[in-house]
């Protein structure tokens, strides 16, 4: 446990309240019930009087990330800490680092959108990237259960807010550059430079491996000990066979020629694979005993989760942005034998640039199209969902509001081989409407379809 906290509801006897001045919420209006739970001292902003000792800095946030780095980045640089930075595919990459390190015998932890994953155990996150005091509590805890390595991902909000300050990357990877965040970023040169920053937190040491075939990539070459991946990269991909279970993948590294087969399916999985294979690598792994281990490593929940459904298939993905829809649409067409059925929908207060663009793929990519929504939050659905189909020409699709029904609806429709796409909540297993959290799991709704048909049919 460490010193210090941040919220009023987790403070123990003799830890350290630090009173943050939130976007919604100010911590010096909650310094009254840290005391009252125990805390031994008052971080705050403002000129105070109170019955422990406090003392008043100018920025708490500063302040804690200065103090958290002095006291404790000693400890975690222990650690082996590997990042992975990227629109798409930084999920998938770090789950599949974590399994191949582990299967290779070394204690490793994952840090990440999926959550925090040690020892068998899970802890679900709220960010991708947790906060600085949040990101280095796991890590203590890793280090403390005496994890060699941490493999988390980075985004582009952590290297922003410096939620990663005081880390040295042992290794780190650079998967692609697409449209997403641009409510924040507002262009894509402002994102680029965002995700750029993670050189700054390598180590001296540290291998830098990058998408070859993202013309993005070209910008970390600045580094030293960068190394790529992809049809033109020093991993070069030479041949690949892709089937609804399985991808056949035949690949090139310094004048050797390797094949393997993954229990994952479509292109883009091929760049995860390499991108995890590749950081392995260069960690001290041979290529051989990675490919050896691979037919034990699979696909993080909600990433091409696949499901044999009456006559067809269901497959719930995480793909939220254009470029994810694009390519996992693109992918599955070319392994279908029939129709490509597409749910999907858009985030409410948030980028809404992006939902008339992934409208429009999913039409035109698609055989059929139902749209949905998907996290409102306290944005009204039907304004989403005239933002997704405004100036959409199509006549393939229609809307359904209701998320559960319009997986159904999907379902229902599925005839001798086609496909249904289910995407944008992946793992999530809640809805968002207003501030509410409300139950809701994609693969859980496809399992019990599934678990009634076959019922009647018994």
């Amino acid at each position: 446990m460490l010193k210090y906290e941040t919220n009023s509801k987790n403070i123990t006897k003799g830890q350290i309240f630090i009173a943050l001045k939130g976007h919604t919420v100010d911590g010096h209006d909650y310094i009254e019930d840290a005391i009252n739970n125990g805390a031994s001292k008052v971080v705050g902003e403002y000129d105070l009087n109170l019955n422990v000792p406090y003392e008043k800095v100018d920025n708490t946030e500063e302040y804690l990330k200065d103090v958290l780095v002095k006291e404790y980045s000693e400890y975690i640089n222990k650690l082996k800490i590997i990042g992975v930075t990227g629109t798409n595919g930084k999920t998938t990459s770090c789950y599949l680092i974590y399994q191949m390190l582990n299967k290779l015998g070394k204690n490793t932890a994952y840090i990440g959108t999926i959550g925090y994953y040690i020892n068998n155990t899970y802890e679900e996150l709220n960010n991708t990237t947790p906060d600085i005091l949040t990101l280095y509590k796991l890590l203590m805890n890793a280090y403390e259960n005496n994890c060699e390595y941490v493999v988390m991902e980075v985004s582009s909000h952590a290297l922003s807010y410096e939620r990663v300050k005081g880390l040295k990357f042992t290794a780190a990877g650079f998967t692609n550059l697409t449209e997403d965040h641009l409510d924040y970023h507002k262009t894509m040169a402002n994102y680029l430079e965002e995700k750029l920053k993670i050189l700054n937190y390598l180590n001296k040491d540290a291998y830098m491996l990058v998408n070859s075939d993202d013309l993005s990539s070209e910008k970390f070459k600045i580094y030293k000990n960068t190394l790529s991946f992809g049809l033109k990269g020093d991993y070069k991909i030479l041949d690949y066979n892709i089937t609804p279970a399985s991808t056949h993948i035949k690949f090139s590294y310094k004048n050797n020629e390797y094949e393997v087969t993954t229990n994952l399916t479509s292109k883009f999985n091929i760049y995860n694979y390499l991108t995890s294979l590749s950081i392995v690598n260069n960690l001290g792994f041979s290529i051989e005993s990675i490919i050896n281990i691979t037919k034990d490593i699979y696909p993080p929940k909600g990433r091409c989760e696949t499901y044999k459904v009456l006559k067809g298939y269901a497959v719930v993905d995480y793909a939220h942005t254009p470029d994810a829809v694009e390519k996992v649409i693109s992918a599955y067409t070319e392994l279908k034998k029939n129709r490509i059925i597409t749910i999907v929908g858009c985030g409410g207060d948030r980028d809404p640039i992006k939902r008339p663009i992934m409208g429009s793929i999913a039409t035109k990519l698609s055989d059929y199209v139902i749209f949905t929504n998907d996290n409102p939050r306290t944005e009204d659905p039907s304004k989403i969902m005239a933002d997704i189909i405004k100036d959409n020409k199509s006549v393939n699709y229609e809307v359904i509001y209701d998320r559960k029904s319009a997986i159904t609806k999907g379902l229902d429709m599925l005839d001798n081989e086609d496909i249904l796409l289910v995407l944008g909540k992946g793992h999530e297993d809640y809805q968002i409407i207003g501030h509410e959290k409300i139950h809701l799991d994609d693969a859980e709704i496809i399992k019990e379809y599934i678990q009634n048909h076959e019922q009647k049919n018994n």
